[in-house]
Order: structure tokens, then C-alpha cells, then sequence
């Protein structure tokens, strides 16, 4: 068996590289991707297909960005980790935030494995 916490960190080293071949090699074909933010899901994808359409629209919206892991937990099929992200941002927002601005936050990622590939992600903040 793969180690997970390998498996995590080549994501994430993909993610802050903008390296979206990197952020799949690992996935499932039919992965499920989710975002919640303030307690509801505001994304859902089906597929790796959909979920690298919606990493490349990312790469544009953030001219740096960083996820750093603060701690994981893991077992047999799920780890979770605890994560600082920083982000500068490429674009203005219709929110009102700005181009250039630095974004700092705490959040949470959810991996949930079968045989060795990363079959469910969830994103939290």
C-alpha cells in the first residue's frame, strides 16, 4: 500500500505549484470533488474530467497561492488534514475583494481513499 501521507503531499505540492497533472495523479477516473464553505456545499464535481476543467479556471483566479499542512489524521480509507492557506489574488472579485490582494485562512481537506487513489476530496472553510 501507498503511503497516504504521500499521496497528500504530492497533491498539495501540486496545488501550490499550479501543477494540475501533479494534483490528479493520484485520483480516481470517477473522484468527487466538494467544496463547503461556512457549513454548506457551494461545489460539487463528478470526475477527474470536471474537477482538472475547474483547477485550470483556478489557476487564473490566484497569482500565488499556498496550502501548508498543519496536521493529519488518518485511517484506513480517510485522512484529514488541517491546513493554513495563504493566496495572493490575480483578479478582481464580484465580492469586492481585489487583484493583489493577500488572502490568509485556516481549513480543512478531507481524502477519502480506495486502493490506493484518492476517490473523494473535500475541501472545508
Amino acid at each position: 500500500m501507498i503511503n497516504k501521507e504521500k499521496i497528500i503531499q504530492n497533491y498539495i505540492e501540486g496545488y501550490n505549484q499550479f501543477d494540475i497533472n501533479k494534483m490528479i495523479a493520484d485520483f480516481d477516473e470517477s473522484v468527487i470533488f466538494e467544496n463547503i464553505q461556512n457549513g454548506e456545499v457551494n461545489l460539487t464535481l463528478n470526475g477527474i474530467k470536471e474537477f482538472t476543467s475547474q483547477a485550470e479556471k483556478g489557476k487564473e483566479y490566484f497569482s500565488a497561492r499556498k496550502q501548508t499542512i498543519t496536521s493529519l489524521i488518518q485511517d484506513e480509507i480517510t485522512a484529514i488534514i488541517d491546513i493554513d492557506y495563504y493566496a495572493v489574488l490575480a483578479i478582481d472579485f464580484p465580492n469586492g475583494l481585489k487583484a493583489g490582494q493577500e488572502l490568509n485562512m485556516k481549513g480543512k481537506s478531507i481524502f477519502q481513499f480506495l486502493d490506493d487513489k484518492i476517490v473523494k476530496l473535500t475541501d472545508i472553510s
